[in-house]
């Protein structure tokens, strides 16, 4: 039995394949989520018993939450498989990430909020070689950190 954990906050994609919650695979994705995801599940459920999905909910690019949300989702009602998420700072080491211009989203205690900063930090994500389950929920809808503008 495997899990598969998706950030699909910025580019490149990440994905890896973990068994015994130990990472085994990993790829990048360099395009659109909506393109790469679905070619590489095709390969991924053919190569392993899939038997969680975990993705990271946000904040980060609007639509790629977005995709990544409605195709994971989307796969585990089709295929009977639990869907986990937790947030990008999970990724991250807790690093701002970037929202909009200067605008970064920065996990408080019990919050994420948006500050802006002079220069905005870079920051890349990363899979844990060993995952964690306990830090992962059930409550997988996307977190977009700000409203769309209108």
């Amino acid at each position: 039995m495997h899990s598969v954990v998706v950030i699909a906050l910025s580019l490149p994609l990440k994905v890896g394949v973990y068994e015994d919650n130990r990472l085994i695979y990993s790829d990048e994705l360099h395009g659109h989520a909506s393109e790469t995801l679905p070619l590489l599940f095709e390969t991924l459920l053919q190569n392993y018993k899939i038997s969680r999905l975990i993705y990271a909910n946000g904040p980060g690019s609007f639509m790629a939450i977005k995709v990544s949300y409605l195709f994971l989702k989307t796969l585990s009602i089709v295929n009977n498989i639990p869907l986990l998420a937790t947030d990008a700072f999970y990724f991250n080491n807790n690093q701002p990430i970037k929202a909009l211009g200067k605008l970064c989203f920065v996990k408080m205690a019990h919050s994420i909020e948006t500050q802006v900063f002079d220069e905005v930090p870079s920051h890349t994500f990363e899979l844990p070689q060993e995952l964690m389950i306990d830090d992962f929920n059930s409550d997988t809808l996307p977190h977009y950190g700000i409203a769309a503008v209108t």
